[in-house]
């Protein structure tokens, strides 16, 4: 199986490849031909793949592909980053994000019947948001440098926020034997495996006999996030945190690290996190979405993707001075992304109460966000065309005051 895995995967990162530049220009897009190519030579239809949610290639591939992107956020929003704009995503993250927690765990109450454990459980799973799904926003000139900025650091920083809001409701839920201090404990020892080892290292390759060549530079954060990878299963320490942690301490303290980095990591994420939307996909059956999902279930996940993030950034944004259509083209795009997939397969393999669920209601409201926001992103890219250029890069225009982020 792992062979047929290895060659479905190679078929289908072909085919992206070979079409990415007519992707990057029309609605076409990589992540939805991985996720419909899972659900297509999965169980449930041609049966090509077959994965179960207990296979241990399932959590193994979500694990590694989980520290690689949160090693990867953290790095795109070092301590330097926060500080030259923070107005913004400080709004999105601090008050945004508690919000989006709140209104989807009331949805989840009211409409798709869930207890109240259970729906804020479900809440902090969907509340993180994953710009990939929307990368000609982020990626393109013409799109304003604020809106650019505000998504990059939102989404860089939120999964990380929200994956000790998870643990903490799963622990309370009865999902892991670990108690109340032990889970503590892995936290904080994560955030100081996170923090510690890049500062060592660092301080190593800074020394004159040590230096790293300039070819093997890239290697260099590779070999901080797999120190960071192996002390923290060794010491089980929480191995997310420790990534996210060492992300941002190597982007604040070793910023050029970061730029070497970025094409090479970001290449080996993207990678993984395709590996996984396949396997994700896979494990999406039609009886799932048809069958085991209640018609409550379905109007749940229009509500989280429709209403709730809109609402969350509306309070949140009153009284900026973001210009209405960046505010709107931020309420639409965030993407339910790769750490929400892995979130509620934890609360799957973890047995407590109603766990397939809430896994079910995640992986609607994951391959529907994954649709809509995917198929819309340069259609929404293409509506900042015509704003000058000004107004584009975020830079004011000649006699005007710059905006304060």
């Amino acid at each position: 199986m792992p062979q047929l895995l290895l060659l479905c995967f190679a078929a289908l990162l072909l085919v992206a490849v070979l079409i990415s530049e007519r992707a990057n220009r029309t609605v076409l897009s990589t992540a939805v031909l991985f996720l419909l190519g899972g659900f297509v030579l999965g169980r449930g239809m041609l049966g090509v793949i077959d994965i179960r949610t207990g296979d241990p290639l399932v959590a193994g591939l979500a694990e590694l592909a989980l520290f690689s992107v949160l090693f990867t956020d953290g790095m795109r929003v070092g301590v330097a980053d926060l500080r030259s704009a923070w107005r913004l995503p400080g709004r999105a993250l601090l008050l945004g994000l508690p919000l989006t927690l709140v209104i989807t765990a009331a949805a989840a109450h009211y409409v798709a019947g869930l207890p109240w454990l259970h729906s804020f459980l479900l809440g902090a799973v969907l509340a993180p948001t994953d710009p990939v799904f929307a990368a000609a926003i982020v990626g393109r000139e013409e799109v304003p440098r604020r809106l650019r900025h505000l998504l990059n650091v939102e989404s860089g920083v939120n999964d990380g926020l929200a994956l000790p809001v998870v643990l903490v409701l799963l622990a309370a839920a009865g999902g892991t034997s670990t108690s109340g201090w032990q889970l503590l404990e892995e936290i904080g020892l994560g955030v100081l495996v996170g923090l510690v080892v890049p500062l060592v290292v660092l301080r190593l390759e800074r020394l004159p006999f040590l230096q790293a060549t300039k070819g093997l530079q890239p290697l260099l954060p590779v070999s901080i996030g797999l120190l960071v990878l192996g002390i923290c299963n060794a010491t089980h320490a929480n191995l997310f945190l420790g990534a996210f942690t060492a992300g941002i301490t190597l982007a604040s303290v070793g910023p050029e690290f970061r730029h070497e980095f970025e094409q090479f990591g970001e290449l080996i994420t993207e990678l993984l996190k395709l590996a996984a939307i396949l396997v994700f996909g896979a494990l999406i059956t039609p009886n799932l979405l048809f069958q085991e999902i209640a018609v409550s279930g379905w109007v749940f996940a229009v509500l989280a993707l429709l209403v709730v993030r809109p609402l969350a950034l509306l309070a949140s944004f009153a009284g900026s001075d973001l210009p209405r259509r960046q505010q709107v083209a931020a309420m639409w795009f965030g993407p339910k992304g790769f750490a929400s997939v892995v979130y509620g397969l934890l609360v799957l393999e973890s047995g407590i109460g109603r766990s397939e669920e809430v896994f079910h209601l995640v992986a609607l409201v994951i391959v529907l966000s994954i649709l809509a926001h995917s198929s819309t992103d340069v259609l929404v890219a293409r509506q900042f065309d015509g704003d000058p250029p000004s107004a584009a890069s975020g830079r004011p225009a000649a006699g005007q005051v710059a905006e304060p982020e």
